[in-house]
């Protein structure tokens, strides 16, 4: 394996670590914080991706890069957050949302800037407005990419449920021929094999 290609493994592990926090970052019920909250983990994803590169990162810099390049999905993102505050479901819907947008802003920006750095690109030659086409293809995409992790995300935790549950079945199952084993001894009653019965399954 080609020290690029492990350059750009670690690149792609970053960018992913980064959508990912970013997505629960949108998912925060509070409109404006959200936002900061992200664009805080924007300037994380870019300032270790120049360590990566060994590129000089400069925070300033950093910080017009993301508002010059991500501003129609900031735009965007923006007005979604609005949704957060009609009362009661706007919270709900405008989190879910904000959390793909956040993602696919995200994804998005990662891409770009790993794209220029893997071919020559130096932090002080990025040049966003030469970028900005790529970047809104990227977000495009990016959404995709959000929502696949969402639904990544929801089959592990519907997974670790059901084996919640199953081990809970097996314990309780386990229990119950210890109670029957016990009856069949006469070391317990019928009443108390019952009462113990209705206990364990209550629980």
């Amino acid at each position: 394996m080609s020290e690029k290609t492990e350059r750009e493994r670690h690149a792609d592990t970053i960018i992913k670590n980064h959508i990912i926090w970013s997505m629960g970052a949108g998912l925060i019920p509070v409109p404006i914080v959200d936002f900061f909250a992200v664009s805080g983990i924007q300037l994380d994803m870019i300032r270790q991706l120049c360590k990566l590169y060994d590129q000089d990162f400069k925070e300033s810099e950093g910080k017009a890069i993301i508002t010059s390049l991500t501003g129609s999905g900031l735009a965007r993102m923006g007005a979604k957050a609005m949704i957060k505050f009609i009362p009661g479901i706007g919270s709900v819907i405008g989190g879910v949302t904000m959390a793909v947008l956040s993602g696919a802003s995200s994804y998005a920006l990662g891409e770009v800037f790993k794209k220029h750095f893997e071919t020559g690109g130096t932090f002080l030659d990025f040049d966003p407005k030469r970028l900005k086409k790529m970047y809104n293809e990227k977000f495009e995409k990016g959404k995709k990419v959000a929502e696949q992790i969402k639904r990544e995300n929801e089959r592990k935790r519907e997974a670790a449920e059901q084996a919640a549950e199953g081990k809970t079945s097996g314990k309780t199952v386990d229990k119950l021929k210890e109670l029957a084993e016990l009856r069949r001894e006469g070391l317990i009653s019928e009443e108390e094999f019952t009462a113990m019965k209705k206990k364990l399954i209550g629980e």
